[in-house]
């Protein structure tokens, strides 16, 4: 059972980089282990990023570990190294002539069709009638190495079909072939495989730096939301202190307006107060006047109580008694700065999502973004046939009879998706036709039966690339933007951010070449749509190439 598990315990010590089994092996934090020689070498290449990783699991260690010599994998190599020398069952083929235990083959024989440990090996290396014989590394697969036609081994290559064959096969099924020995082949494709390698390492080190760049710029990215955080944490801040602030000196203002109202208005009070006063009691001494029955009294009393008073203070009210009109006025303050509020909120919020680290690059990148749409029958106009499920649309100088809609176009040779790219999204479009065809993008509500409002960037709600074999020209709200030295192509990749507020076109051949993009604001879901020229034909991807 032991002797079973020993080929799987085998391939657990073997060097992820060299894949040999482990020479002085090290075991890195990350857990995994190396020969010491291949992962010094591997950080060695790594030494000017500033950055060590694990060849493994890609783990990144911003310091280069100190490494330490695996004692326990060091003592289990050196036993299965010795239980490969007895057993000869770990990593390669056995010898065929032992018999009982069988020992590791040492080479095989293309000739004999067998392997051979170094014992049974010897008669090949000094008898004569094994001196043509071809000994060849040992191999388990030794069919793999021989004609399965003419059991001979495959030591001719035919460059004619890309085959190894055996020398029998160049008298046959391959006359006449352009040929050449293995082994020279070998050495022409070795060349080529050094400067594949050559060009992979190139490429590896090329996404190592963009991985560096993309690394730091995420580390910036995150330091820059990091302050903007704690600065509009701060400025937020700032606001609530002042606008406590400013109720502090309103309430203030308030309290101070009262306090003196109310001081002067209880002096006039005193005042009125004994004035009443004054009043009862002369009323008092009137009525006591008109009962005396002495005429001399009543006559000699009756001219000082009848002067009127010296002075009577007649108290008059302001319109301005009640605090309302001050009530009303912090309320419109309130509703300014709500609104106030509200629009800066949104130009900060714009801002936000006009912040990205990147956007695609490669057509690759852009597929990842890729939605899938069908022209809507019901928008399109009478000329134009719909085909290929919706996919295509071609003008046709049979009027299509389309029944009436109020999605329809009327006037122009136009047609929208029915899906529209709220979100955001890639597209791709073949287009063809010396009148060309316009791609766009637009809003549901666009007219439909207006002769010029509804042509796509003609109007605040469409945004048109017009495609011509001449070259291209891009229009919004009427305005035409000529697009200079930009080569043409039949396909055309559209892209949009509707948070970032992005539109851009590309030209697409064997490269994806940008035509023009718009930084705007968009405020409802975007559909796509084409207008078509006479006997022009646009078809909506996926397209393979």
């Amino acid at each position: 059972m032991a002797e079973a598990r020993i080929p799987t315990l085998g391939d657990q010590f073997n060097c992820p980089v060299c894949l040999d089994q482990l020479k002085d092996p090290v075991t890195t934090a990350c857990g995994h282990s190396f020969c010491l020689v291949c992962i010094n070498s591997c950080w060695d290449e790594e030494r000017q990023s500033g950055f060590y990783r694990c060849p493994q699991c890609r783990h990144t260690f911003t310091r280069r570990p100190v490494l330490k010599k695996n004692v326990l994998f060091a003592e289990m190599v050196e036993k299965l190294k010795v239980t490969s020398i007895q057993t000869g069952s770990i990593g390669g083929a056995e010898c065929d002539f032992c018999t009982g235990l069988k020992q590791k083959a040492a080479k095989s024989c293309l000739v004999c069709l067998a392997s051979y440990c170094e014992t049974h090996l010897q008669p090949h290396y000094v008898s004569p009638a094994f001196k043509s014989h071809k000994l060849v590394r040992a191999s388990a697969r030794l069919q793999d190495h021989v004609c399965s036609r003419h059991q001979k081994p495959l030591d001719v290559y035919c460059r004619t079909d890309q085959l190894c064959i055996c020398f029998l096969c160049t008298m046959e099924e391959h006359s006449g072939h352009l040929t050449a020995p293995a082994e020279a082949e070998r050495m022409e494709k070795q060349k080529e495989l050094k400067e594949t390698q050559r060009k992979s390492q190139q490429m590896i080190q090329q996404k190592e730096k963009e991985l560096q760049k993309l690394r730091r710029a995420v580390e910036s990215h995150k330091r820059s939301a990091q302050a903007a955080l704690e600065d509009s944490k701060m400025v937020f801040s700032e606001l609530i202190r002042l606008v406590e602030r400013k109720r502090s000196e309103v309430t203030a203002l308030i309290r101070a307006q009262e306090k003196e109202v109310v001081r002067r208005t209880e002096g006039i009070l005193k005042r009125v107060e004994q004035e009443v006063s004054e009043l009862r009691k002369r009323d008092a001494q009137l009525k006591e006047l008109s009962l005396a029955e002495d005429h001399t009294q009543f006559l000699q009393s009756f001219r000082s109580l009848s002067a009127a008073p010296a002075s009577i203070h007649t108290v008059t009210r302001t319109p301005h008694t009640t605090f309302m009109d001050v009530a009303q006025t912090v309320m419109e303050l309130k509703k300014k700065l709500e609104e106030f509020c509200r629009e800066e909120t949104e130009n900060v919020s714009r801002r936000v999502t006009q912040v990205q680290i990147l956007e695609p690059i490669t057509r690759k990148e852009f597929l990842d973004y890729s939605c899938q749409l069908t022209l809507d029958s019901n928008t399109a106009n009478s000329v134009l046939r719909l085909s290929e499920g919706n996919r295509a649309a071609s003008w046709d100088d049979l009027f299509q009879f389309y029944p009436d809609h109020p999605d329809r176009f009327d006037a122009w040779a136009q047609v929208l998706c029915r899906e529209n790219v709220c979100g955001g999204g890639y597209w791709e479009v073949e287009w063809s036709g010396s009148d060309g065809v316009g791609v766009a993008v637009s809003y549901r509500g666009i007219s439909r039966k207006i002769d010029y409002e509804c042509v796509f960037g003609c109007n605040d709600q469409s945004w048109s690339l017009s495609c011509f074999p001449s070259g291209y020209s891009f229009w919004h709200d009427s305005q035409e933007t000529t697009i200079p030295r930009v080569p043409c192509s039949s396909r055309i990749g559209i892209y949009v951010d509707h948070k970032a507020g992005t539109l851009s076109f590309y030209s697409i051949s064997d490269s994806m070449t940008l035509i023009y993009r718009v930084q705007t604001t968009f405020t409802q879901p975007l559909y796509p749509g084409f207008w078509l020229g006479e006997g022009s034909k646009v078809t909506l991807g996926p397209f393979s190439g």
